[in-house]
C-alpha cells in the first residue's frame, strides 16, 4: 500500500490478519515508588516504617523476568510483638470510634485506592507475574468495591449488627499470590467491624500489600489500625499464636491452613479459612458450547500458579465431549502468554520456577499414565516460568491429576453419563471452593447447583465476584465467609460474651481420651446400688437405656453401661456406654438422613419441631420428675427447665421457614430416622472419635479446655469447622446466650449461586 512505512504492516494487512500487536505498559510509576523507598522495605506498623536491625532479607523478584525489585524484611518474634501491641493499642480508639467515623474512613481509603489505581495494578503484575490487565481491571475495581461496600458495613453496624462487638486484634496470613484481592477480603470486614489487622503477605509477593499500607496513612488511618509485616515460615504460626490476636483470617493452601489450626487450638481465637481447591465445571449437551468454551478459556488465563481456584476439572457429559474438546482446543491455540506488563497478554508468568517444575510434573505423569495432552506452545517465551495452556483428557478418576489442585493453566477433561453421576463426581472430592454449571436447561442448573458440595456455584459463567456476596469454600477448602453480610459474623462475638483466654495444655494428642476411662460400674449388692423396686411383692421390670441412631435403639458396640448417680451419689439408672464404633454407625445415619433432610421444604422441617414440642408437653411432668431426680432442683424449677425446651423448640420452628433454615418424643414426632442421633457414654472419649471422623464437617463441643483444645487440633485431619467453649460456662437460660443469631450462625454456612440476567435488557 503505497504510503505505508517500511517494515509496518499496512491497514489493510492488519485487519485481515487480525493480529494482536505489542501494547506494553509502562511501568515507570511502579519503578519510581520502589526508587523512593531505595528498593528497601521494612515492615509497616504502627503508622510508619519500622526497619530493626539484624535482620535477614528477602528479595522480591519480577517472576516474568527475575528482575530485581526490592528486598524485604524476614521478621522474627520482637517484630509480631511490636506489632500486635500496636495493633492492641490502636483497638481501643478505633473500636470506640462512632460508625459514622469508621465508615468515612474506610470510604477515603476508598477514594485513595482509586486514585493511585494504575500504580497498584502495575506493581501487583510486576510483583506476581500477573497480567497487568487482569489486575487493572478485574482485581482493583474489585478492592476498590470491597472498600465502598463495607463503608455501608461500618455505618449501618449499629442498625444492622446490633447486639455484636468487635473481636479485637485480626491477624490476617495470606500465602497465595494475588495479595491485593484477598487482602480486601479479609481486612474490610475486620475493620468496618471495629477490629485492628497484622496483615501477614505472601512470601512471593508483599510489596502490594505494603503499598496499600502506606496508601492508608496519606488516607487518614489512624496509626496501628493496618500494620504489614513481612517473612515466611514460623513467622505466620508466631502471629497466629501470639495470646494478643483474637482472630486469624487465613487465605493460603491447605497445609497452610492445617498449621495454624493445630497452632491456634486452644488458645482462644476465631479463625476463619479460605483454602486451596481447583475450578469444578460441568458441561451438559444441553449446554451453550460455545459459551462453556469461552468461559474455560478464560479460566485458564487466569491460572498462573498459586492461586484459589487455579486449574480446573471439567466434567462433560458424553454426547457433547468430542464438540466441546474441538472448540477449547481451538481457542486455548490462540490464548497469548508473556509479558505481563503487555495489556494484550492473555497469561502472565507462574510464580517461579520451582512452580512450572511442579506443573509440568502432573501434566507428564498424566501422559504417562496414557492421557491425551494439548499444549498451546505456540508463542509461548523461551525463557521466564511460564506455561503453555494445556488440556488433558484421557485420564481414570484416580489420576492423581484429578485428585489433587494442579496450580497452573491446565484443564483436566473427564465424561460422564447423567447428572447424577456428575454430582457424584464433583462431590467426590476433598475439596469445595467453586464450580460452575454449563446448560441452557435452568431446572437442571438450580438442581446441580443445589446438589453440589461447594461454596460459591456459578450458572452459565465463571469467575465472577461481588463484594456482596460472601466467597468461601466447604470441606478442604475452608470455612467462613468473606464478602456480604455473611462474612461480618466473622470478625465480632455477641456483645455479652468475652474472649475465652485458655492456657492450652500439654496434651498428648495421641493418648487424650484414647479410652472411654471411665471407673468400674457400682456392683449390685453394695450400698448406694440401685435395686428394682417393689410394688406389692413384685419387682419392677428393668428398663434398658439404648442408644438412639438410624431412628431406632441400639444396644452399644462395646454391651457396657455407665451409671447415672443422683446428686446423693446413688445409681438412678443405667445408660450405654457408647464407644468409637457407635460413633461411626452414628455418624453413617446421619450422612443417609441428611440429604432427604435438607430437601424438605423449611416450612415442613418447621412443622416436625413444632411437632416434637407437642409431644414434649404431652410428657412435661414425667420429663420434668426425671430432671429434677437427677439434678436435684425443686420440682418447680425443672418444670421451667421443660418449659424452657418447649419455647426453644417453638423458637427454632419459627425461625426454619424464616431463615431458609427423650428419645421416645423424636420417635413419635416424623423425624425421619438419622436426624438426630445419641450416643451416651464417656464426653471426652466419643468426642475424640468425632472430631477425628473424617465425614463429620462441622463439630460443637461444650466441655472443658483440654477437650476444646483437642477438638480443634484434630479438625485439622478434615479442616471441618468447630465451635467449642474453651470450659468457659454458658447461661443457657438467657435468651441471648442459648438462643441467639449466634447458634444460627454456628448452624449453617453461606452458599452463593450465581444466575446469568440479560434476557431483555442485555445491557
Amino acid at each position: 500500500m503505497a504510503g505505508a512505512a517500511v517494515g509496518r504492516p499496512s491497514v489493510w494487512g492488519i485487519f485481515s490478519s487480525m493480529e494482536y500487536g505489542p501494547a506494553p505498559e509502562g511501568a515507570g510509576p511502579a519503578q519510581a515508588w520502589l526508587e523512593t523507598h531505595g528498593r528497601s522495605f521494612g515492615h509497616f506498623v504502627d503508622g510508619k516504617w519500622l526497619k530493626p536491625e539484624g535482620r535477614e532479607t528477602t528479595s522480591s523478584t519480577n517472576p516474568a523476568t527475575g528482575e530485581l525489585l526490592a528486598t524485604t524484611l524476614q521478621g522474627e518474634p520482637e517484630d509480631v510483638e511490636a506489632a500486635v501491641r500496636a495493633a492492641t493499642k490502636a483497638f481501643e480508639g478505633w473500636s470506640r470510634l462512632p460508625c459514622h467515623a469508621r465508615a468515612r474512613h474506610l470510604h477515603n481509603m476508598a477514594r485513595t485506592i482509586q486514585k493511585h489505581q494504575r500504580l497498584l495494578a502495575l506493581l501487583e503484575s510486576l510483583d506476581t507475574g500477573k497480567p497487568v490487565g487482569e489486575a487493572r481491571d478485574r482485581d482493583l475495581p474489585l478492592v476498590v468495591r470491597h472498600f465502598y461496600h463495607h463503608t455501608g458495613w461500618a455505618q449501618l453496624m449499629g442498625a444492622k449488627m446490633g447486639g455484636w462487638k468487635p473481636l479485637g486484634v485480626v491477624a490476617a496470613v495470606i500465602t497465595w499470590n494475588s495479595p491485593l484481592l484477598l487482602l480486601a477480603w479479609k481486612i474490610c470486614p475486620a475493620l468496618a467491624m471495629g477490629n485492628t489487622v497484622v496483615l501477614l503477605p505472601p512470601p512471593c509477593a508483599r510489596l502490594s500489600a505494603l503499598l496499600l499500607a502506606e496508601l492508608g496513612v496519606q488516607a487518614g488511618l489512624p496509626p496501628g489500625v493496618l500494620n504489614v509485616l513481612t517473612g515466611e515460615g514460623a513467622l505466620a504460626k508466631g502471629l497466629a499464636a501470639h495470646p494478643g490476636v483474637d482472630a486469624v483470617a487465613v487465605a493460603g493452601s491447605v497445609e497452610v491452613g492445617r498449621s495454624l489450626r493445630r497452632a491456634t487450638a486452644g488458645r482462644g481465637p476465631r479463625l476463619s479459612l479460605q483454602l486451596g481447591g481447583d475450578t469444578l465445571v460441568l458441561v451438559f449437551d444441553s449446554a451453550d458450547l460455545d459459551g462453556a468454551a469461552v468461559g474455560l478459556s478464560d479460566t485458564v488465563s487466569c491460572q498462573r500458579g498459586l492461586a484459589p481456584g487455579a486449574g480446573a476439572l471439567v466434567l462433560v457429559q458424553e454426547a457433547v465431549a468430542g464438540a466441546l474438546l474441538q472448540r477449547l482446543r481451538t481457542r486455548l491455540g490462540k490464548l497469548r502468554v508473556g509479558d505481563p506488563l503487555d495489556k494484550a497478554m492473555d497469561g502472565g508468568a507462574l510464580a517461579d520456577e520451582a512452580q512450572r517444575g511442579t506443573t509440568e510434573t502432573y501434566v507428564e505423569e498424566a501422559r504417562a499414565e496414557g492421557a491425551e495432552i494439548f499444549q498451546a506452545w505456540a508463542a509461548l517465551p523461551a525463557r521466564g516460568p511460564f506455561y503453555p495452556p494445556t488440556l488433558i483428557t484421557g485420564v481414570a478418576s484416580t489420576s492423581r491429576c484429578v485428585r489433587e489442585q494442579i496450580l497452573g493453566p491446565v484443564l483436566v477433561v473427564l465424561p460422564f453419563r447423567t447428572a447424577k453421576e456428575a454430582v457424584a463426581l464433583g462431590n467426590n472430592r476433598p475439596s469445595g471452593l467453586a464450580a460452575s454449571v454449563w446448560t441452557e436447561n435452568l431446572p437442571l442448573a438450580m438442581e446441580v447447583a443445589q446438589s453440589l458440595q461447594i461454596g460459591t456455584v456459578w450458572i452459565n459463567g465463571q469467575n465472577l465476584f461481588d463484594a456482596a456476596a460472601g466467597v468461601g469454600g466447604t470441606k478442604e477448602s475452608g470455612n467462613g465467609r468473606d464478602g456480604g453480610k455473611e462474612g461480618l459474623y466473622e470478625y465480632v462475638r455477641p456483645s455479652w460474651q468475652s474472649r475465652a483466654r485458655p492456657s492450652p495444655a500439654e496434651l498428648d494428642y495421641k493418648t487424650f481420651a484414647a479410652s472411654s476411662g471411665a471407673d468400674p460400674p457400682p456392683i449390685l449388692g453394695r450400698s448406694g446400688v440401685a435395686r428394682p423396686e417393689l410394688e406389692e411383692n413384685m419387682p419392677r421390670v428393668d428398663r434398658t437405656y439404648k442408644l438412639y441412631y438410624g431412628g431406632a435403639q441400639k444396644r452399644p458396640e462395646g454391651m457396657a453401661s455407665l451409671p447415672i448417680l443422683d446428686p446423693a451419689g446413688n445409681v438412678l439408672a443405667y445408660v450405654a456406654d457408647g464407644s468409637a464404633k457407635d460413633i461411626r454407625n452414628a455418624v453413617e445415619a446421619a450422612h443417609k438422613a441428611a440429604p432427604g433432610w435438607g430437601k424438605r421444604a423449611a416450612h415442613a422441617r418447621a412443622q416436625v419441631l413444632y411437632y416434637v414440642a407437642e409431644n414434649l408437653e404431652l410428657r412435661r411432668e414425667e420429663v420434668a420428675s426425671w430432671l429434677g431426680a437427677l439434678t436435684g432442683v425443686p420440682p418447680e424449677e425443672a418444670q421451667r427447665e421443660v418449659d424452657l425446651g418447649l419455647e426453644r423448640l417453638f423458637h427454632w420452628a419459627a425461625l426454619c421457614d424464616k431463615s431458609g433454615g427423650a428419645v421416645q418424643i423424636f420417635d413419635t414426632s416424623d423425624v425421619p430416622g438419622g436426624v438426630v442421633n445419641i450416643v451416651t457414654g464417656n464426653r471426652d472419649h466419643l468426642s475424640r472419635t468425632l472430631a477425628q471422623h473424617q465425614d463429620v464437617q462441622a463439630m460443637w463441643y461444650f466441655g472443658s479446655p483440654e477437650g476444646s483444645q483437642f477438638v480443634e487440633w484434630a479438625s485439622a485431619g478434615n479442616l471441618k469447622r468447630t465451635w467449642v467453649s474453651h470450659g468457659v460456662p454458658r447461661r443457657w437460660e438467657d435468651p441471648a446466650q442459648g438462643a441467639g443469631e449466634e447458634f444460627l450462625y454456628q448452624a449453617t454456612q453461606c452458599k452463593n449461586i450465581w444466575i446469568p440476567m440479560g434476557e431483555i435488557f442485555a445491557n
